[in-house]
């Protein structure tokens, strides 16, 4: 496994509580669209185990022609140890990154591809839209959902319908708004469905997208193919009241 150790460049505040941190490119490092890596502070390796309190699981919100590697996260006034440490180190500070994977690439198989997303989940699939925007080839269009109940929505310069590049992005702030929109995009028994959020999320979109005819390998999650199986394999509990 190669260590790569890189260093701040730059933070963009998204919103109150939302940081993007923009990496330098290590020299040889390389991903695609819907990656995630792994994240480590300074003294995460340096005992006999890895200290995994210093270890995030992050997926990357930026393509690489780009040229950073960006890193974006929700970051509350009382957090984690390891979002108080980054937080703190700033422009400047150094970090590692490894085991860099893509669960979601961008599939092209002539379908319409549906975006599926909790909060700041929405930052998986912001590589994904840009790729379609810069190549549009074999995807009949993109409808992008995010729910968010602070209301701050991410990216919203990019997450904009467009008519004209079969694109079309929803935000809403309830459960309610997000379950009935769900149930009408899954209407197209063809679609290709990606979701992305915590895992209580994931169960719940899988139940209502498996109660509309959807079947499993139209549904694309953002864990490695045992953790997909399991995921879409087992009964799911019904959705709870909203």
């Amino acid at each position: 496994m190669q260590i790569y150790w890189t260093k701040i460049n730059t933070i963009i505040e998204e919103t109150p509580e939302v940081k993007t941190f923009l990496l330098d490119c290590p020299e040889g490092f390389t991903w695609e669209e819907g990656s995630h890596l792994h994240l480590a502070l300074r003294g995460f390796n340096e005992g006999e185990k890895p200290n995994r309190s210093l270890i995030r699981h992050m997926s990357i919100s930026t393509l690489p022609n780009e040229n950073s590697i960006g890193i974006t996260t929700r970051i509350k006034e009382q957090c984690s140890e390891f979002k108080t440490i980054l937080r703190e180190l700033g422009v400047g500070g150094e970090v590692a990154i490894f085991k860099t994977h893509s669960n979601v690439p961008l599939k092209r198989l002539d379908k319409k591809v549906y975006l599926l997303s909790s909060g700041v989940g929405l930052a998986t699939f912001r590589p994904l839209v840009l790729d379609y925007f810069e190549r549009a080839d074999n995807v009949k269009g993109i409808h992008s959902l995010n729910i968010d109940s602070t209301k701050d929505f991410l990216f919203t310069s990019i997450f904009e319908s467009a008519s004209d590049k079969n694109f079309t992005s929803q935000f809403v702030g309830n459960r309610k708004d997000y379950y009935e929109e769900m149930k009408n995009l899954a209407a197209d028994k063809e679609g290709l469905f990606y979701v992305v959020g915590s895992d209580e999320f994931l169960t719940q979109n899988i139940t209502i997208l498996r109660e509309q005819g959807i079947e499993p390998e139209q549904i694309m999650l953002d864990k490695h193919e045992g953790k997909r199986s399991e995921f879409l394999a087992v009964d799911q509990p019904a959705v709870p009241s909203v």
